[in-house]
């Protein structure tokens, strides 16, 4: 026989495919086999019909299209009239059968062939035939939405029903229509809630019935549809809900909830309060019933019961609040689901008036939690402290104690931020770093609590020794400075210290080394043996601070003082993505920080903590792009020709490299003023570079490109007086109103400095011409790509009336298309009057055409 002819067995072609050695072979195979398949069809092959059948079934199993094997539309419509006589046959169990098998393989036109049939027999003597018919209509109008209005009556005639399994089957019809139809959604809200809630009435008062009890309680299945149904009802419309909340009120009290039967339908239950429309004590009453599942043993109960809670908290938060112990005791649960919801859930409920003892519940269990909780918990502790923290001193304590425990969880940005809040709190600094000095022994294996640790012990480590700003809630501490040196030294011989840890240690040296005079020696042998390290950054800085320590005694204690207080609301600006990329400066606004203490924000100085901000590339709040809403321009922030200063994105931490040195450079155009503001330097020096190890020269180029024109590497060391720009070969360049209305005067005055046509320095000078002073003054500017613009930090945020005095306000402005294109400049200048917001908006165009 040939092998592949429709006579052979199934065994065998499977034998056939088994044995091929490729899957080319089997395809072959597979192949070969449906043509002798698709001959025999064509030949109408009655002999083996059925063999041919069960191998187009194992070829489909193996994923080879079958569907030239499939009935074609004569024979479907030959099935569709044989169900239709079925449907009217005089034998119940023949109609039966047909209705399952409708109800199972129609199509959409079996559907409409057959609807009548179906709708009929909704009125069938049998309660079995009008149960499977009611089954089947829910089938068919899924498949044909547009029937739905033919089944509303003979639906709504079901609801009546004695028969349990008839009502269970017609109430989840009604429960389909109304969710396919609106006309069928309105019709059973006016006509059959009533009777719904009492059929539901009936069902909860009914006696013992032995046919439909289960765990004492009557048929819950039929319970729960019910109050899906009413559920449904009930959404949106305040008379359907009304109607239905005595019997709602009476499920949940008299239900009993130590079966699992009495429980799905309290959580149904739950689930139609919440949903219809508001009654107060209902659903107090919800959240109650939720609050005793979460003290169920049973895992699934407390973790549906949480995931209520999590919806019910935007309703009605004071009733989830009565349930904030049993919540927290679920996150300490065994269930690794049941504690991260319950976590999320917690998050939720924090606010200002019980963010302390639910943060010290969480940091108490972050000592004994799990390792692999420990991520998410601490997460979530640094946000809820962040954002309610009422006190600053609260704030910091609160933080150390998280460092403390769970301190190599901390993700970057959050021990920035401490640092950001120790250095603005100048009244805790001493408070600071002795909490620090104490915590550092017992938890000097936590990375993040050591960096912060140095890093407060290098800027304020002179009021560690001394004792300064000591609290009366303090116990005296003795510190010398040969301890405070040791913790630093500790932090950098660590093994598992890494580079970020090292180079903040060797930074803190070197300020130690000008405050610290009797242990000056000791640092320097520290920093030297750095010389020697393998990594090239750690040897660098070894040898350059090891120079400055030598050769620069004179203006080291000048090089090393405390870091100037870092902007607050600028950090907290650039963390929230606030600032997209714009060269815009905030010289003025107050903030509501989230240590709980509202203050002005300040010159927005370099944020030394945000080290991989993608600010240029985040949306702004306020509904778009700032520069595009500007300028109307796509000023898109990968472009390297933006037209405004653009965060630096290094993957190396500008906290440490307080001099800029040793840190891949990133070209910026207020990489310049910055180090200027920090080390005073002079930007006219123009002398070669000394070598390396005779560190004549502490230069931001020492591993990248300058700004284009900008001169080439400085000696900032040598030459340390500053100053002022000047002209370009003695040029004077007119002055212009760049702004002027009946309230505002802003006037332009220009320079260039030395070697550099493509550079234009600006000094704006805003000029009140109100009877009003202005409070909260913030000018923003914009340019299109071609430019490069950078603002300095305005002279003052409050204007004086009439005139009265000024504020002066430097840009640095670089033109890539200097003699082929002139400046432009779009402006934005916000002020308060008498505490309301005044805005004020134009172009400069009038610029010098030789700038």
């Amino acid at each position: 026989m040939n092998p592949f002819s429709s006579g052979t067995r199934l065994r065998d072609m499977i034998r056939s495919i088994r044995a091929s050695k490729t899957a080319a072979e089997e395809r072959a195979v597979v192949r070969k086999e449906c043509a002798a398949i698709r001959a025999a069809i064509n030949e109408n092959d009655q002999d083996y019909r059925h063999r041919n059948l069960a191998k187009l079934m194992f070829i489909h199993m193996l994923g080879y299209p079958t569907h030239f094997g499939q009935m074609e539309q004569e024979v479907l419509m030959l099935v569709t009239n044989s169900l239709k006589q079925d449907l009217n046959h005089t034998n119940q169990y023949i109609v039966g059968l047909a209705l399952c098998a409708l109800g199972n393989i129609c199509s959409a036109e079996m559907a409409r062939d057959l609807a009548p049939e179906v709708e009929r027999l909704l009125q069938f003597r049998d309660p079995n035939i009008r149960k499977k018919a009611a089954l089947c209509s829910t089938r068919i109008i899924k498949k044909v939405p547009d029937l739905a209005e033919n089944f509303i009556n003979p639906a709504a005639a079901l609801l009546k029903e004695k028969h349990h399994g008839v009502l269970i089957t017609g109430v989840q019809l009604c429960t389909d229509l109304c969710k396919l139809s609106p006309e069928a959604l309105e019709y059973f809200r006016k006509k059959c809630t009533e009777g719904l809630v009492k059929t539901l009435k009936d069902v909860v008062n009914s006696p013992y019935a032995p046919e439909y009890d289960i765990s004492g309680i009557t048929d819950p299945f039929l319970h729960i549809r019910l109050l899906k149904l009413l559920r449904v009802l009930g959404q949106g419309d305040a008379d359907a809900s009304d109607s239905m909340n005595d019997i709602l009120a009476q499920v949940a009290t008299k239900t009993e909830s130590n079966k699992i039967a009495g429980n799905a339908i309290l959580y149904e239950c739950v689930q139609t309060i919440m949903s219809i429309e508001d009654n107060g004590g209902l659903r107090v009453l919800a959240i109650n019933i939720l609050g005793r599942f979460l003290s169920n043993r049973d895992n699934n109960i407390r973790y549906v019961a949480l995931n209520m809670l999590m919806k019910a908290i935007t309703v009605d938060s004071q009733a989830v609040q009565r349930h904030r112990a049993t919540i927290l005791e679920c996150v300490k649960d065994s269930d690794a689901s049941i504690r991260k919801r319950a976590l999320d859930l917690v998050y939720l409920l924090v606010n200002e008036s019980n963010v302390k003892p639910l943060t010290k519940e969480l940091i108490d269990y972050l000592e004994v939690s799990d390792q692999d909780f420990r991520g998410d918990l601490t997460a979530k502790i640094c946000s809820i402290v962040a954002k309610f923290s009422p006190e600053k001193i609260w704030y910091i304590d609160q933080m150390l104690k998280v460092l403390s425990e769970a301190g190599n969880f901390v993700k970057d940005e959050v021990w920035h931020a401490l640092i950001v809040v120790i250095s603005n709190a100048s009244d805790l600094h001493g408070y600071t770093v002795r909490a620090l000095y104490r915590a550092f022994q017992p938890s000097a294996e936590q990375e993040s609590l050591v960096r912060v640790a140095v890093w407060c012990i290098g800027e304020y480590g002179d009021m560690l020794v001394n004792n300064v700003g000591m609290l009366d809630m303090e116990d005296p501490i003795t510190v010398t400075e040969s301890d405070a040196v040791d913790i630093v030294e500790i932090s950098m011989k660590r093994h598992t210290s890494d580079l970020t840890t090292k180079s903040m240690a060797l930074i803190a040296l070197l300020k130690l080394s000008s405050r610290f005079t009797s242990c000056s020696e000791r640092i320097r042998d520290i920093i030297i043996q750095q010389k020697g390290n393998l990594v090239l950054e750690l040897q660098q800085r070894s040898i350059e601070f090891n120079s400055i320590i030598a050769k620069h005694q004179n203006i080291r204690s000048a090089l090393v003082e405390r870091m100037p207080v870092l902007d607050e609301a600028t950090f907290i600006g650039r963390r929230s993505d606030s600032m997209s990329g714009t060269a815009s400066t905030l010289t003025g606004a107050a903030l509501n920080l989230p240590n709980g203490v509202a203050k002005p924000s300040g010159a927005p100085l370099v944020d030394l903590l945000d080290l991989s901000s993608d600010d240029a590339a985040a949306p702004s709040p306020h509904g778009g792009d700032f520069l595009q809403d500007l300028l109307g321009v796509d000023l898109s922030p990968a472009s390297q020709q933006s037209g405004v200063h653009q965060a630096p994105k290094s993957g190396t931490d500008v906290l440490l490299d307080l001099l800029s040195i040793g840190t891949p450079s990133v070209q910026s155009s207020s990489s310049t003023p910055i180090t200027q503001d920090i080390l005073s330097s002079s930007q006219n020096n123009k002398s070669p570079v000394a070598p390396l190890d005779e560190l004549s020269s502490l230069s931001l180029s020492a591993r990248g490109a300058s700004n284009a024109g900008a001169s080439p590497m400085m000696d900032l060391l040598d030459g340390f007086t500053s100053s002022p720009p000047t002209t370009d070969n003695g040029v004077v360049y007119p002055s212009i109103v760049a702004f002027e209305s009946s309230s505002l005067r802003v006037v332009f005055n220009f320079s260039k400095p030395p070697g550099n046509s493509q550079t234009t320095l600006i000094q704006a000078t805003f000029t009140n011409l109100s009877p009003n002073a202005y409070t909260d003054f913030v000018f923003q500017a914009a340019v299109p790509k071609f430019l490069q613009l950078h603002l300095d930090p305005a002279s003052s945020n409050s204007l004086p009336a009439s005139g009265n005095g000024s504020i002066r306000q430097n840009m640095r402005v670089t033109n890539s298309q200097h003699g082929k294109k002139s400046l432009v400049m779009r402006m934005r200048i916000a002020y308060k009057v008498n505490g309301k917001d005044s805005l004020e908006e134009g172009q400069v165009n009038n610029f010098p055409r030789d700038l």
